[in-house]
């Protein structure tokens, strides 16, 4: 059974920095793309950031210039260095890895960014 799993949230003060990590186990395929989205409570599901296995990535546009997406050297690993936080960056952030037909999502860790 493949499994994403996250890991780097918590709370921090505006215009710090989190950096989330994602791992996807259970599987010797390699996904092509990984990306981060999250959610906002009263808010819709947001991709905030993309990356294919050739390096190629996709920002949302409120993050551009703060984030950055990264592949690491392990297999399906993916990072999110998150630096000038803002209030509105709160939300619980999910790992993404689709695959064929299927879609595959983590656990989902909360950011939470106080003023």
């Amino acid at each position: 059974q493949v499994q994403l799993v996250e890991s780097g949230g918590g709370l921090v003060q505006a215009g710090g920095s989190l950096r989330l990590s994602c791992a996807a186990s259970g599987t010797v395929l390699t996904f092509n793309t990984m990306g981060w989205y999250r959610q906002a409570p009263g808010k819709q599901r947001e991709l905030v950031a993309a990356i294919t296995s050739g390096g190629a990535t996709n920002y949302a546009d409120s993050v551009k210039g703060r984030f950055t997406i990264s592949r690491g050297n392990a297999k399906n690993t993916v990072y999110l260095q998150m630096n000038s936080l803002k209030p509105e960056d709160t939300a619980v952030y999910a790992c993404n890895a689709p695959f064929g037909v299927r879609n595959y999502w983590g656990q989902g860790t909360q950011v939470t960014v106080s003023s």
